[in-house]
């Protein structure tokens, strides 16, 4: 009985560690699915922040304003 309770414990375990394996490569995935949304989404539009007001004064420059 006892070996038994063993067993099943050590099969547990071994489960336990795959799903912490699985965890942390999904945990690993989203950090980079973060990180890449931050750079081709958030970093063009800070960059636009600085290129609309330089084109907006070239235009009106352009145009006497």
């Amino acid at each position: 009985m006892e070996q038994e309770i063993l067993k099943k414990l050590e099969e547990q375990d071994k489960k336990i560690d795959l799903i912490y394996a699985s965890v942390e490569k999904t945990r690993s995935y989203f950090l980079w699915t973060l990180i890449i949304s931050v750079v081709f989404f958030i970093l063009p539009l800070v960059g636009l922040a600085f290129a609309i007001p330089f084109f907006l004064s070239t235009l009106s420059s352009a145009y006497g304003l």
